[in-house]
């Protein structure tokens, strides 16, 4: 076999070409062979050459198929060795995959048993929290249930709260109870009078005793709340507007009732309050019927919540303390002239300790000179020799100094 580029070549297809082109060597020279003698001689020369190069080639294929037998023998002999060299390679990765599956066997073991033990420990926490979770949860399941109790409790109350307000008489104690509150916090107990009776015969839920100017004022704690209940719970705008317009007419009458009833001329002052309970229909009120408001100030009538009217008693208690401070004027001028007096004969009697003191001071001092005199005469005494007299000059006793003036 003959490997010529990329392609193979047998001795089998090398003889067949051989034979092949000696035939057509043949049929060329048959073919000449009418032309020329010399060209037959040519042509059994050329035919001697081809039989020579027929021989050549016969040597040729011997030698190359003992060439090609040494190859194949080669061949064969790489291929077992290559055999051999991948046995021991495969031999050698399956041991070293061998080892490594076993490697990781062992780390696999040894990471799901670290797993589960810290998967025991997780699961040991959560179920130490999740006793805590329930724990905390059954305390506030605890408190829930007290706070449902109490929201019972704050449900009735809050119907009988509905029973209080759905009944004229007992919504007006509700008012005057609120009303008494907020006047007990914000003024002296003698600056007010409760279900006080005025001249015309009518009662006042509470009368506040303010000084001229403005007089006593009438605060009045009752309201038409039907008719904001009707509106609140209106649904179409025919009710709403039904609604509103009793809404308003239930205010003007009683804005009118509380200026015809509660302001007289000359007993009390040229208004009066009324006090609305709650919040909310006062800002329903200013919110959506603003007319009401003005209509009330047009009749002197001003409407207060239970903030506004704090603010309001706060502003009257400092009307009150006004007042009383200028009723007790006059005794604090009297106090304050007696305490001038007081404070001039305290300046007198001062002034008389002062030469008291000074006339002390001048005694101490002339004391302290007739002491050191005494002392000084006394030293000298001290100091004399008395030696025995004859009895005859006892008698004479003739001073040794002069004697000072006293």
């Amino acid at each position: 076999m003959i490997q010529v580029g990329t392609q193979e070549i047998t001795f089998e297809q090398l003889m067949l070409a051989g034979a092949a082109l000696a035939v057509l060597l043949l049929v060329l020279v048959l073919r000449r062979a009418g032309r020329s003698a010399r060209v037959a001689e040519d042509l059994a020369g050329q035919m001697t050459g081809l039989g020579q190069a027929v021989q050549v080639l016969a040597q040729g294929q011997d030698q190359l198929s003992g060439g090609l037998k040494h190859v194949s023998d080669a061949q064969t002999t790489g291929q077992t060795q290559m055999i051999q060299t991948m046995d021991a390679r495969l031999a050698q990765v399956q041991q070293q995959m061998n080892d490594r599956l076993h490697d990781n066997a062992l780390r696999s073991a040894r990471t799901l048993s670290e797993m589960q033990e810290r998967m025991a420990e997780n699961l040991q926490g959560s179920a130490v929290k999740t006793t805590q979770s329930l724990t905390q949860l059954q305390e506030r399941l605890a408190v829930i249930d007290k706070a449902q109790e109490k929201i019972t409790r704050l449900s009735g109350d809050v119907l009988s709260l509905q029973d209080i307000l759905s009944n004229k008489q007992t919504r007006g104690a509700f008012g005057e109870i609120q009303l008494n509150d907020i006047v007990s916090k914000a003024l002296p107990s003698d600056s007010y009078a409760l279900q006080a009776t005025l001249s015309n015969g009518k009662r006042a839920d509470c009368l506040i005793h303010l000084p001229n100017p403005p007089g006593p004022i009438v605060i009045d704690a009752k309201f038409p709340l039907e008719a904001y209940e009707a509106l609140r719970a209106a649904e179409g705008p025919a009710q709403v507007q039904e609604a509103a317009r009793a809404m308003r007419t239930s205010v003007r009458k009683h804005i009118r009732d509380i200026s015809e009833k509660y302001i007289l001329e000359g007993e009390t002052a040229e208004g009066a309050l009324m006090f609305l309970p709650s919040e909310a229909v006062y800002a329903e009120l200013h919110a959506n019927f603003p007319e009401l408001v003005r209509e009330g100030f047009a009749a002197r009538v001003w409407i207060v919540s239970p903030t506004t009217c704090m603010a309001t008693l706060n502003t009257m208690r400092a009307i009150l303390k006004d007042a009383r401070m200028r009723e007790q004027a006059g005794a604090i001028r009297k106090e304050l002239a007696l305490l001038s007096a007081d404070v001039g004969r305290l300046g007198d009697r001062v002034t008389n300790l002062d030469k008291h003191f000074h006339q002390a001071s001048k005694d101490i001092s002339e004391i302290k000179i007739s002491a050191e005199k005494a002392g000084r005469r006394a030293q000298r005494l001290d100091n004399f020799d008395f030696e025995e007299l004859a009895p005859d000059s006892a008698a004479a006793v003739v001073p040794l100094t002069r004697p000072e003036a006293e």
